[in-house]
């Protein structure tokens, strides 16, 4: 039982570059179990005659429009991705490499989330690693500075409106959102004085991801970062539109689309494991049921939004995986070694 622990172990925290078929092939099977899962207690919870009756009469046609937009957002973070790997003299990853990074990143295949592949990824592109920690960490800061105003805005929207969605859906994101900016803001200045003990690691790792966004758009690539970040949520957020729209009949509102999407994903997709498979498909049919979306319209979209987001991408993230292996596939082995060697 510990040997088999310890190999368990051992296999979560490898490179996923060293990861054969068969470690690829289970994290994919856990995956699609995990999804399964939460998307059949979510239909329970639903009723599964309900579900079923909107499979009547579905408008099919806005399926291939949802895969169109996530080939958009794809497109989307792949600027983002090549601009903040440059930033102060970083790697110039050209648009292959970057594609097949950020396609890769996104794979269900990666135990602990995209970010690490990132890390590592950039590491071996020819950062420091303080420095590559700093841009992923700085990558994921973009891609909230993108999301969250967008989300506050759409809050603002429905409140003066006056929809009927609850005050604890909107208000959050419209009050939260620029008090969250201004206290960013106001930590930075005092960032030099954050010590080193271990309950403020996550304090500064914050500070060093707002840091890390603030030199972004104080250069060039800051402006292309944030329109590829931009262009990447647009076009996630329309995908899921399009899903909802397969089944609702009519067009969803896209402000109250925005804020479900925001809600739903509390860690953003590829911070988590397995591209966060089960835990989307768990949090984002409610995500939307709280956006005054029926439970059953919800989660139908959330499943095949997630065919589209996350299992038909399984072959290019695939693909990328085996462009990155050939090209850091040798450096990685050796480093393996040195670091098994000096262990």
């Amino acid at each position: 039982m510990g040997a088999n622990l310890i190999r368990l172990r051992a296999v979560l925290t490898a490179h996923h570059l060293t990861h054969g078929v068969r470690e690829l092939a289970i994290f994919v099977w856990l995956g699609a179990v995990l999804a399964v899962a939460a998307l059949a207690g979510v239909s329970w919870a639903a009723g599964f005659g309900a579900v079923a009756h909107l499979l009547v009469s579905p408008a099919w046609s806005w399926l291939g429009i949802a895969v169109a937009a996530e080939v958009v957002a794809y497109v989307g973070y792949i600027a983002a991705y090549r601009e903040v790997a440059r930033v102060e003299r970083g790697p110039r990853l050209r648009i292959p490499h970057a594609a097949a990074l950020v396609a890769s990143g996104f794979g269900v295949f990666i135990p602990r989330g995209g970010f690490a592949a990132d890390f590592e990824a950039l590491e071996l592109a020819g950062c420091e690693r303080r420095d590559a920690q700093s841009r992923v960490l700085g990558l994921g800061a973009l891609e909230w500075a993108a999301l969250a105003p967008a989300a506050c805005a759409a809050a603002i929207v429905l409140l003066v409106r006056g929809s009927r969605i609850g005050d604890g859906m909107t208000l959050p994101w419209a009050i939260a959102v620029p008090l969250g900016f201004a206290a960013a803001l106001v930590a930075l200045r005092w960032r030099g004085r954050i010590g080193s003990a271990w309950w403020k690691q996550p304090v500064a790792h914050g500070l060093e991801a707002l840091s890390v966004l603030r030199r972004l758009g104080s250069g060039r690539h800051g402006v292309g970062a944030l329109a590829g970040m931009t262009l990447y949520y647009a076009a996630e957020i329309f995908a899921l539109w399009a899903c909802l729209r397969i089944f609702a009949g009519h067009a969803p509102s896209i402000p109250a689309v925005l804020i479900g999407y925001a809600t739903g994903y509390a860690l953003t997709r590829r911070s988590l494991p397995l591209a966060g498979a089960g835990a989307v498909e768990a949090l984002m049919p409610f995500a939307l049921l709280w956006v005054n979306v029926p439970l059953a319209q919800a989660v139908l979209a959330v499943l095949f939004y997630r065919v589209v987001n996350l299992w038909i991408p399984l072959i290019p993230a695939l693909a990328g995986l085996h462009t990155v292996r050939r090209r850091h596939g040798d450096e990685m082995l050796r480093r393996s070694a040195e670091e098994l060697l000096s262990g």
